[in-house]
Formats: structure tokens, sequence, C-alpha cells
């Protein structure tokens, strides 16, 4: 019995050992009634290296929307502008919200 050219093809090649990417993660602001628009651009600008339009754009996403995507980075470096955007918010009174989900 002959055997089709197309079976277990895939099988038989050796494995592509590709580098293995460390998974991603979004970080997020979270829309609320208090936080002033100035003020999220500025963190926008200020932890995510966004130009004063790119700021802006987020934050309108943010204020219509309910939440804007301010980046993509590794795990650690995500958690690191969350925690940077969280405290500077804290020291001057603003409730802003950030958040990290996996991209």
């Amino acid at each position: 019995m002959a055997h089709s050219p197309f079976e277990n093809n895939t099988a038989l090649k050796p494995e592509v050992a590709k580098p293995k990417l460390p998974p991603m993660f979004k970080v997020m602001l979270l829309n609320d009634d208090y936080t002033p628009m100035e003020f999220v651009v500025e963190c926008i600008e200020r932890f995510f290296n966004k130009s004063r339009e790119q700021a802006t754009q987020i934050m309108l996403k943010v204020h219509t929307e309910g939440v804007g995507v301010c980046g993509i980075y590794s795990q650690d470096i995500a958690e690191t502008k969350m925690n940077q955007v969280l405290n500077y918010a804290n020291e001057l009174q603003h409730p802003l919200q950030c958040v990290v989900d996996p991209a």
C-alpha cells in the first residue's frame, strides 16, 4: 500500500528551536471622574515616553472608552511602569488607576 507523501510529514521534520520570547503585558490606564485630563497626559508622556499628541490620543481613549493602552512590555517592565504611575498619582492625590494585563 502506497503512503501519501503528505502523511506524517510534519512529525518527521526536526523542530526548529526558536528563542522563546517572554510573555508581553499591556499597561492600561482606567478612567475615573476625578483625575484631571492634563495629569493623565503628563503621566503618559513621563512614564511611557509618548509625544504630547500620542499622550493626548491615549488620554481621550481612556476618557471615552474607559480604558487606554499606554504600551506593551515584558512583565517586569510593565509592572514597574504600573507602579510608577500609581505612586506618582498617589503622591499628587489623584485616584488614577493603572493595570497590567497579558497582551
